[in-house]
């Protein structure tokens, strides 16, 4: 093959792995990090866990509204260190190249290949959470008896429709249902609140010492409430479809970070004074807002249906943002050549990494078949078929996340030491250490089976990765080699071409 030839199937391949073009807005980027976080889903399921429904044992209690203040603080940190690398970088797979830029591309693929197989693994799993949760509130509230696989598979063909047809259409849908659901259940909320729950408002849920454990239930509850914010980052993996990245993404981290976090302390407060400042019925209840929601002194029939509906819409939300981080870090991956080329392959219409969006529609369907076949995977102990399938793998890649939120804040030090303010900096390592440790700390700490399992699955996951940039690098030795010696060879050539005048001249 010519030289020529050479540079034209080079041209030819990165038309066909270019993202398409700029156009996404600040809205479109803040609907992407909001939609990955899910807040009424995290605040209608996942805020008992601040509390203290954890392995453990042990949460902030009453004080759950102080905890999530706390985790916010730490997250903002986190989100200042991914504000400042996306006004640097402005890349599809943005963790991976922010790690790469901190650490070097060993290291940086290793961490992309952690946290792209973790957000696979979290929209996979919303795909069967999505027909699960449908299927049991038909069930329940019509009597209707829909197979929640039907819809699991419903939900996967309008998720690959959404992805496909654009980045501009997804994050559109994200926008809509997440603000449509977070707006109607903060409406509830503040219903709550206003009637001053059950015995009236007060600050005890602003103060440390309300929690039965003092700090110590603090602590907890903080490692928990971090699970709430997972997500918040997905805004900088659309930088290169991104009208203004400079200025968007910086807006749409930080800006959707503090807006959840409002949205999570008054759905925390209303939740704690709804029970009556009653850490032991907050605990035990799976579901707080449809706990009071229904029929009561809050809630009704309707308004119980009404607030299925919003959840599972949010969900939805959780799963089309999730998918679309992931199949950008896929296709930035395949581009530079760190895993299979095929998977960097857009759509010349569209703009959108197709193979990548089919490989991540058809890991949710293979997870429906997965459980529905083998009766859940895990012991059901009561809970619906989906379920505790769902919760585990939903724990692993949380996890997984989290410990990429260390590694970007390691290697922000080197990375951004002469880009930012160098304090600001400090204080933000610190504070995305702090509560990325927490975090860690509480995903291993007395952590029941399978659930103890999720540290070796992550080992393993990882061992992969360094062994495939261990070939990486073999291979590009071998390729450095070939052309050291082409070059020398086509020198030796030219010699001899020459002739002896020549080369004596």
């Amino acid at each position: 093959m010519t030289a020529v030839a050479k540079i034209n199937g080079a041209v030819a391949r990165q038309s066909q792995e270019q993202l398409g073009e700029r156009h996404l807005s600040v809205v479109d980027a803040i609907a992407q990090s909001a939609g990955f976080m899910g807040p009424v889903f995290s605040s209608a399921l996942l805020i008992p866990l601040v509390v203290g429904a954890g392995a453990a044992g042990k949460g902030a209690g009453i004080a759950t509204p102080t905890a999530i203040i706390i985790a916010a603080i730490g997250v903002g940190g986190l989100g200042w260190i991914i504000a400042a690398y996306s006004r640097k970088i402005h890349a599809a797979g943005a963790l991976y190249d922010y790690v790469t830029d901190g650490f070097g591309k060993r290291v940086g693929f290793v961490a992309g290949w952690l946290y792209y197989g973790c957000t696979l693994l979290l929209s996979a799993a919303i795909v069967l959470l999505v027909g699960g949760i449908t299927s049991g509130f038909l069930q329940s509230a019509y009597g209707v008896n829909v197979p929640y696989w039907g819809i699991d598979f419903s939900y996967a063909a309008l998720l690959f429709s959404l992805l496909y047809f654009g980045v501009k259409i997804s994050t559109k849908a994200q926008l809509v249902l997440v603000s449509l659901s977070a707006l109607l259940v903060l409406g509830f909320f503040l219903y709550v609140i206003v009637k001053g729950g059950h015995g009236g408002n007060t600050v005890r849920p602003f103060v440390p010492s309300s929690a039965a454990d003092g700090w110590s239930g603090i602590f907890f509850g903080i490692v928990y409430a971090i699970l709430l914010f997972v997500g918040f980052e997905s805004a900088a993996n659309l930088g290169e479809e991104t009208a203004n990245p400079k200025r968007s993404i910086p807006i749409a981290i930080l800006g959707s970070v503090g807006v959840v976090a409002l949205f999570y302390v008054l759905a925390a407060y209303a939740q704690d004074i709804g029970f009556g400042l009653n850490m032991s019925k907050w605990m035990s209840s799976p579901a707080p807002l449809f706990t009071l929601g229904a029929p009561g002194d809050f809630g009704t029939s309707v308004l119980l249906d009404f607030l299925n509906i919003v959840v599972i819409l949010d969900i939805m939300a959780v799963g089309v943002g999730a998918a679309v981080s992931s199949t950008r870090g896929l296709f930035a991956l395949a581009r530079d050549r760190r895993i299979p080329g095929p998977f960097a392959t857009v759509s010349e219409r569209w703009g959108t990494p197709v193979n990548a969006i089919i490989f991540q529609v058809a890991l949710g369907v293979a997870f429906v078949l997965l459980v529905h076949f083998d009766n859940g995977v895990f012991a059901l102990n009561g809970a619906p078929q989906f379920f505790p399938f769902f919760a585990w793998v939903v724990g692993l890649g949380g996890l997984g996340l989290v410990v990429v939120y260390a590694t970007i804040s390691l290697g922000a030090i080197r990375g951004l030491w002469g880009s930012t303010n160098r304090v600001g900096l400090v204080v933000a390592v610190v504070l995305g250490l702090g509560v990325a440790a927490g975090g860690i700390f509480g995903s291993i700490y007395k952590t029941a089976s399978p659930d103890n399992q999720w540290i070796w699955y992550l080992l393993a996951w990882v061992a992969i990765g360094a062994a495939l940039t261990i070939r990486n690098l073999v291979r590009e030795n071998h390729s450095a080699t070939v052309r050291a010696a082409s070059e020398l060879l086509m020198e030796a050539s030219d010699l001899v071409d020459a002739g002896p005048s020549e080369s004596t001249a």
